[in-house]
């Protein structure tokens, strides 16, 4: 009898990403919700912390605060251009990158929060004005990504909106942890 391998809850404080078959209209717009107030939520998640805090790993091992605000702003950028890509052209091959070597570049490891802070704001902006326009045709199209394969924007949708609730949690169960 095999057992499922525990998930760590600092690094996964609300579990793995679940891939969704299909989300329904409600779920999309539930979803599209989440997106459009990930920069509130992120911004209070590290409100009035010290650059001595920003800079702790919010678990051994782990980025610092300020990593994963960088983070996030460096994976949704990438998030909106491939779902603009998906939007546009059929099924188009994305390129990854690589996010634990954008997080140790200058930027990441320096950058005042309020930087990418300011980013995610007008992005998720556009980003939920883009989103909450599609037809239901649209939500069917997609990219492939060469690891992941093919990725429907119904189901990137899900996994950007937990993308984001994940790394507040992170944060969040650290002050929580560290009394801030």
């Amino acid at each position: 009898m095999s057992t499922a391998p525990s998930i760590d809850p600092l690094r996964y404080p609300i579990g793995r990403f679940q891939r969704p078959a299909d989300l329904t209209a409600h779920d999309r717009t539930s979803a599209i919700h989440s997106i459009a107030a990930l920069p509130e939520n992120l911004r209070s998640a590290v409100s009035e912390l010290t650059e001595a805090q920003l800079d702790t790993p919010y678990r051994e091992g782990g980025w610092t605060v300020r990593q994963v605000v960088h983070h996030v702003a460096d994976s949704h950028i990438n998030a909106y251009a491939r779902i603009r890509l998906a939007l546009t052209e059929d099924w188009p091959a994305i390129t990854p990158y690589k996010e634990n070597l954008w997080a140790e570049l200058p930027d990441a490891r320096t950058a005042p929060v309020d930087v990418s802070l300011e980013l995610l704001e007008s992005l998720h902006r556009r980003l939920a004005l883009l989103l909450s326009a599609l037809d239901e045709q649209a939500w069917h199209r997609g990219y492939t990504h060469p690891v992941n394969g093919p990725q429907p924007l119904n189901q990137v949708i899900a996994l950007y909106d937990w993308h984001g609730r994940h790394h507040v949690a992170q944060i969040s169960t650290l002050r929580k942890r560290s009394g801030w």
